[in-house]
């Protein structure tokens, strides 16, 4: 379930999902390393390729990108390396898709690029540091893409009104509860929305027709890498976003991040073990709600890749 090891090159891009010549929107996308093939989150990836689809948006998958460093950019790598990587994904969108905005599915991703383009942008020696590093490859920093994170595209480009129309098969029945973490929240996060209770995925649960429950543990951090390196404060931190869950009413957690699905997912069955707890709440991505939502298969939404079964959403999707 983590992602695999991977080197900076790779091979030539898949040829963009477009299935109508007249996209309203069209993206380059940054699928990061959590969502490539074999790794952790690549139902998310699959899920949001058959969104997209359903959605008429074009998202066309950036050139040879690479890891934006957000995982190990921290471990004494020094500070150059860590911005040149990110800067590298901007540049190699410049070059092979200009006028393109860059959209990343991963919110570590997403932040850890918005970071470096904030810092690149109003620091002039950061700039030519990271340009004289870049200059190896024959590329260039421009600053002229923003990077947007792919809940920004759905709610601030199309509108909750143009998601609610592809709805065929309304999530009915089911309670979910909005889990956004903290890396979606802060410092950036939807324009608009309160950090503290942001209520958008509350609203994406109900454009779909599935019923959003309040819940209290919408921003609390998931322990993130202290998963490996602590786990006795990450599983405490999961335990409370799992039993609030169920305090609340909830079938189902939802979330726009791969570490918060990963971890909140997989360690349910370690705290059981450990505590005597029975939690088995499923843990999805807001891509593979809307996709079952717009008629798709359980396998176009990724849903056979769930450690914990979503079996009512399973069961609309078969209808």
């Amino acid at each position: 379930r983590r992602a695999r090891s991977r080197t900076a090159r790779r091979a030539p891009p898949s040829k963009p999902r477009r299935r109508n010549q007249r996209a309203k929107k069209e993206y380059a996308l940054y699928p990061g390393c959590s969502s490539q093939k074999g790794a952790s989150a690549s139902n998310y990836l699959t899920s949001v390729n058959a969104m997209c689809d359903k959605l008429d948006v074009t998202i066309t998958e950036i050139p040879d990108w690479n890891c934006c460093g957000a995982s190990i950019g921290y471990a004494e790598g020094g500070e150059l390396p860590r911005l040149a990587l990110s800067a590298r994904n901007f540049a190699l969108a410049e070059t092979h898709m200009p006028g393109k905005q860059m959209v990343a599915t991963c919110a570590a991703c997403w932040l850890a690029q918005r970071e470096v383009k904030e810092r690149l942008d109003h620091s002039e020696v950061l700039l030519k540091e990271t340009n004289e590093a870049l200059a190896a490859a024959g590329l260039q920093y421009q600053g002229t893409t923003p990077i947007r994170h792919m809940v920004e595209v759905l709610i601030e480009d199309l509108g909750y009104d143009a998601l609610k129309q592809p709805v065929v098969k309304p999530l009915q029945g089911i309670k979910f509860a909005g889990y956004v973490g903290c890396q979606t929240n802060r410092p950036f996060g939807i324009a608009g929305e309160s950090f503290e209770n942001p209520v958008y995925l509350d609203k994406l649960v109900e454009t779909v027709g599935g019923e959003a429950v309040p819940y209290d543990q919408k921003v609390t951090c998931c322990g993130g890498a202290l998963a490996f390196s602590e786990p006795e404060k990450s599983q405490k931190q999961i335990r409370d976003i799992v039993e609030s869950a169920y305090d609340h009413g909830a079938e189902m957690i939802v979330t726009p991040c791969p570490l918060c699905q990963a971890n909140v997912e997989i360690y349910q069955s370690e705290i059981n073990k450990k505590q005597g707890t029975k939690f088995s709440m499923p843990v999805l991505y807001y891509s593979q709600l809307m996709t079952v939502a717009y008629g798709g298969s359980a396998k176009e939404a990724g849903l056979d890749g769930q450690l914990i079964k979503a079996t009512k959403l399973e069961e609309i999707a078969k209808k």
